[in-house]
């Protein structure tokens, strides 16, 4: 079991991470910290639109430096996509620095390939209920992100939430290719085709909602709960050594500090091949994360 994923940008990214969205604003200070601190969290996922930045921020003040080296805890955040025009990249990646109380970024990416229009609303929805779209090529933003890592600003970019297509057309403009793909990972959405595809081009792949909210009680409970009992583990944490055994990267959430300890604990034990296939063979194609029930996109069609 590697303990890390290595960029292609040469630098290396924790395989088992802090997952932010969600997190409230009144206890992502202390979860961040003893995540840190306490667990031995080395890789937190970030994003603007998670709306708690500014506490996370609070966190890495008070350890990064100080309890921690900064080089030693990877930090992800995410360009929201009111800002996609490239006059607006690196101002919301400035606030996203400012508000984390960072110089820089270990990684930097494109959160959805859908621009919509700046404004007031961060969800912008027209009469239909269809969000309300900026027409911004996804190549001009990728320059504006590729201008970041040319000022320091970010270590490395990519995406999240891209597909295939969108990767490829990517690829054929690029002059730095997008080091990460963040996308939803579980056994009931494996993904193998797209996974495998990034590793093809060196792309690496971080697996958000690697629990899948719960979603093991409704397809699976009985094959994970046999490999929890055999390996004396949680089903949270049978789940993320599949993720990380399959060479992708995972940011579960949690702000319970029994579970901060519990899901980074993974590394003890390896499924065989045959129970990872059994896992992966769980696949419902079923997400826990669909656009088209908040801005009426069918981005996954």
């Amino acid at each position: 079991m590697k303990t890390s994923l290595q960029l292609n940008t040469g630098a290396s990214v924790p395989a088992l991470g802090l997952g932010t969205w969600k997190l409230p604003n009144d206890k992502a200070e202390a979860v961040v910290t003893k995540a840190i601190v306490g667990a031995g969290y080395r890789h937190i996922d970030c994003a603007s639109i998670y709306g708690n930045q500014q506490e996370i921020g609070q966190a890495f003040a008070k350890v990064l430096g100080k309890n921690v080296k900064r080089e030693d805890v990877f930090v992800t955040s995410k360009l929201w996509n009111t800002d996609h025009h490239p006059d607006n990249v690196e101002a919301a990646c400035r606030r996203t620095l400012e508000d984390l109380q960072l110089d820089y970024l270990d990684l930097y990416l494109i959160h959805w390939g859908i621009a919509f229009q700046p404004g007031g609303d961060l969800e912008p929805l027209d009469k239909d209920g269809w969000a309300s779209m900026q027409l911004v090529p996804i190549q001009d933003t990728w320059r504006a992100m590729e201008r970041l890592v040319e000022k320091g600003l970010a270590r490395a970019i990519g995406v999240s939430n891209f597909t295939v297509p969108m990767l490829a057309d990517m690829l054929t403009y690029a002059n730095i290719k997008p080091a990460m793909n963040q996308v939803e990972l579980h056994p009931f959405l494996p993904q193998v085709g797209l996974v495998d595809f990034c590793k093809h081009n060196d792309i690496a792949v971080t697996a958000y909602s690697p629990l899948a909210h719960g979603a093991v009680d409704d397809f699976g409970r009985s094959v994970v709960a046999e490999l929890a009992a055999k390996y004396r583990k949680s089903v949270a944490q049978i789940l993320l050594n599949w993720a990380v055994a399959r060479g992708t990267a995972a940011i579960p959430k949690t702000a319970d500090p029994k579970k901060l300890a519990e899901n980074i604990d993974i590394f003890d034990f390896e499924l065989t091949q045959d129970e990872q296939d059994s896992l992966t063979a769980l696949d419902k194609n079923y997400r826990t994360c669909n656009p088209i029930g908040w801005w009426g996109v069918p981005y996954f069609a």
